[in-house]
């Protein structure tokens, strides 16, 4: 079980990945705030941060240049989540230290693959979309 951090400032967005990483057998937490996402990385044990690139009043590349300052055995899998397939920005997330991008709108197959991809995917997770419940409930969707 991989723990996550989820950083994007859209409710739904943090809301649905955290489902997601959930109905995959992780742990995720999340939040909005840059500052909390540093602190929960240097005091925490985290495995991976999904980071949105857009974000008011952030540059994801300055959260990642704090990050490079974490020593080598605390520093996680940093996954950049964008609405575009931007190569230029892609290229410069990489060589700031976000070895991954995945594009949203993601969903619980895009999320398993890119898991499987940073190595770490879980040999107990759920494989088959049967039977699993829905991201969001009956009650939830109001």
């Amino acid at each position: 079980m991989a723990q996550c951090l989820v950083i994007d400032d859209s409710d739904v967005i943090r809301f649905v990945l955290n489902r997601i990483l959930d109905r995959l057998g992780h742990t995720a937490h999340d939040t909005k705030d840059v500052a909390e996402a540093v602190e929960k990385c240097t005091n925490e044990d985290i495995d991976v941060i999904f980071l949105d690139w857009d974000m008011p009043g952030l540059q994801a590349l300055d959260f990642l240049k704090s990050l490079s300052e974490l020593p080598e055995d605390k520093k996680p899998e940093i996954i950049l989540c964008a609405t575009e397939n931007d190569v230029k920005q892609f290229s410069l997330a990489k060589s700031a230290g976000a070895a991954h991008h995945i594009l949203k709108p993601y969903d619980v197959t895009s999320i398993r693959s890119i898991m499987k991809h940073v190595g770490l995917h879980q040999p107990g997770e759920v494989e088959s979309m049967e039977n699993m419940p829905p991201l969001v409930s009956q009650a939830q969707a109001g």
